[in-house]
């Protein structure tokens, strides 16, 4: 069977501003070392699924960067690519992505030249780990057009998230995008579960190729949950593949920032530590990290970093990460830098890294930042939605841009 997958570029990602500013949202990192984009492309690899396009758009470059460097395939595996399509305008498309089911309907020419009996769609910016493969055989027992992979959310969860109806057989029967807390919720509630839950649409699906083909023709169907899936409803076979395991949708900065931390915990929800289902990257032959002096706990220390702080918990740290000398940081996520100073032939000041002596609590400190020595850096005392150039505060996390230089003494 011919199966391609699809992943969705995602668009502007406001809500994780600053840190999409400059990159799109499946490039942001992600536990020090990863890309967001790597987690569903990994899924896709593990799952036996290596025919895949990514559907790019807004700051795509460093996603370009990191997707060729990384998913190189063997020259003479022709069945085998990560495949970048980029918004393009076109004699008969002279706009760009407004929507994801926009953006499949635009480039759906591509996918055709694989001849796929199955397309695979898959959002760029989640956290999850899935076998594929058992989603494609339930939606082939049952002969379904579509299977949307649904997650039990609790009722203080389901408002904001898309909701689905089934009866017995796992049909669904009805959906409502957002629908509240109200009393209308309840007719939504899941009935295999005793205590409250309701099933909330994971933004992965499988379609069948021709069923997605018609779906999709109407250019007044711009988004998948939206517009495609309560048609597809009325008149297709859509079903409901239920998952148990961890999944996040990272978002906003406040889930982004919770997310990485949770990584941290002795036995995390989520484990970039399974053999058997790895999550790729790319190769960086990075040396191993030296830590001259740090009390420790709770954090995950990358490739190539330097620590000589006082104290690391609870945190994030990313690789070629600089720590100086009596520094604390807690609760926060340092993302590293693209290169080491002794790369750069012009002096700056202060030097790339966190300096000496700096504080640093509930913060996301982005890559290639200069923290001078002295500083402060924590949200506290800051109202939510504070931007400015040295940085932005929102969801009670204060994040320090790219490439910003914060100057020595300075306090945020």
């Amino acid at each position: 069977m011919n199966i391609v997958a699809v992943i969705l570029g995602g668009g502007e990602g406001s809500r994780l501003n600053p840190l999409t500013r400059d990159r799109a949202k499946p490039a942001v990192p992600i536990a020090g070392k990863y890309r967001l984009v790597d987690i569903p492309i990994s899924n896709c690899i593990n799952g036996n699924i290596r025919r895949i396009y990514l559907l790019t758009q807004f700051n795509s470059v460093s996603l370009h960067q990191h997707v060729q460097s990384t998913y190189q395939f063997d020259t003479f595996s022709r069945r085998s690519f990560v495949r970048i399509l980029a918004a393009k305008q076109t004699p008969g498309a002279a706009l760009w992505y407004t929507g994801t089911a926009d953006a499949v309907r635009k480039t759906f020419s591509h996918f055709m030249d694989e001849d796929p009996d199955l397309i695979v769609v898959l959002s760029g910016d989640q956290l999850y780990r899935m076998d594929f493969q058992d989603v494609i055989k339930q939606h082939l027992e049952h002969k379904a057009d579509v299977t949307i992979t649904t997650k039990p959310v609790e009722r203080s969860d389901a408002g904001d998230l898309g909701i689905m109806r089934v009866d017995e057989s796992g049909r669904i029967t009805e959906f409502a995008e957002k629908p509240g807390t109200g009393p209308e919720l309840d007719k939504y509630r899941a009935p295999t579960y005793e205590e409250e839950r309701y099933l909330a649409s994971m933004g992965i699906y499988v379609f069948n190729t021709q069923a997605l083909a018609d779906l999709i023709n109407n250019d007044d169907h711009r988004d998948f949950g939206r517009d495609v899936i309560p048609n597809a409803i009325e008149d297709y076979r859509v079903y409901s593949y239920v998952f148990d395991g961890f999944w996040r949708d990272i978002g906003t900065i406040g889930s982004f920032w919770e997310t990485n931390l949770s990584l941290t915990n002795p036995l995390p929800e989520f484990s970039f530590y399974d053999a058997n289902r790895p999550v790729y990257t790319r190769m960086r032959y990075l040396p191993p990290s030296k830590v001259n002096s740090c009390d420790m706990k709770r954090a995950l220390l990358t490739e190539g970093c330097i620590i000589s702080g006082q104290r690391i918990s609870q945190s994030i740290i990313g690789i070629r990460a600089v720590v100086g000398e009596g520094s604390v940081i807690e609760n926060s996520v340092i993302m590293g830098a693209d290169y080491y100073n002794d790369d750069l032939k012009i002096s700056k000041s202060p030097p790339l890294g966190i300096g000496r002596d700096c504080n640093i609590k509930n913060a996301i400190i982005d890559k290639n930042a200069r923290i001078g020595d002295g500083c402060h850096i924590t949200p506290d005392g800051k109202k939510d939605n504070t931007v400015t150039d040295k940085y932005t505060v929102r969801d009670s996390v204060v994040v320090i841009p790219k490439n910003t230089v914060i100057e020595n003494g300075t306090r945020i």
